[in-house]
């Protein structure tokens, strides 16, 4: 569903991503895992467009969008749930909802009703200005707001930093129910222990490049593989 192909890229003078490949299959969950500064949130970033590459490609369902504006990635069925959210704080629930339901296709309330069922709690602040929200809530609208695109992939970065335990919980489950539904998830996440509850395949990123991917279930059966690449135990 998702195919990177040997991309170069970086910040300006600065290059970042060398050689760097991956691909996500519908229905499986990836996770990026490296040290902080290894080059996975640019990752992200390249695969959506917000990045010019300087080699290589990137592919959503066999159609290459490296050579298209960025905001052909959500056209082509991408969504982004950077860190950090970056939700437009001084807008509501809905109004920040209605930015991904513009960046989507099709009939806007099936979308909108389907994106909130995976997250009721929102259906009740609707109203309510989206900085007031809790951490929880707030990752709970920038999820919200990237299904609203019905995405083929969804790019998930850090989707759990400092959140409560049960609000941890609630978004294993969405990824894993997104998953069920046929979505290819590439998801960024530094808690070893909820990447080896929900992944399929690791792929390790190191210095910019990417290294070896492999079952989930092989870093669960090896902790040593996560000291070697990550240098942290399971």
């Amino acid at each position: 569903m998702l195919e990177v192909k040997a991309i170069h890229c970086g910040y300006g003078a600065t290059p970042v991503l060398r050689d760097f490949s991956l691909e996500v299959q519908r229905g499986e969950i990836l996770c990026l895992l490296g040290r902080n500064g290894a080059g996975k949130t640019t990752a992200m970033k390249a695969i959506m467009g917000l990045l010019r590459l300087d080699q290589g490609s990137v592919e959503i369902d066999g159609v290459d969008i490296s050579k298209l504006p960025a905001e052909a990635a959500p056209r082509h069925g991408i969504g982004y749930v950077p860190q950090g959210r970056r939700l437009f704080a001084e807008l509501s629930v809905a109004e920040n909802l209605e930015i991904g339901l513009m960046a989507g296709s099709g009939p806007e309330e099936p979308r909108r009703e389907r994106a909130l069922s995976l997250f009721p709690a929102l259906k009740e602040r609707l109203r309510q200005r989206a900085g007031t929200l809790s951490g929880g809530e707030q990752q709970m609208l920038a999820t919200a707001r990237a299904l609203c695109l019905e995405p083929k992939v969804i790019l998930l970065d850090e989707p759990t930093e400092g959140l409560m335990p049960a609000m941890i919980g609630r978004i294993r489950e969405v990824v894993s129910e997104l998953r069920h539904q046929g979505v290819a998830v590439l998801l960024v996440e530094q808690r070893v222990d909820a990447v080896l509850e929900i992944a399929d395949r690791v792929l390790f990123v190191e210095n910019g490049s990417s290294l070896e991917a492999m079952p989930a279930s092989r870093l669960r059966d090896d902790p040593d593989l996560l000291k070697r690449y990550v240098g942290v135990g399971a």
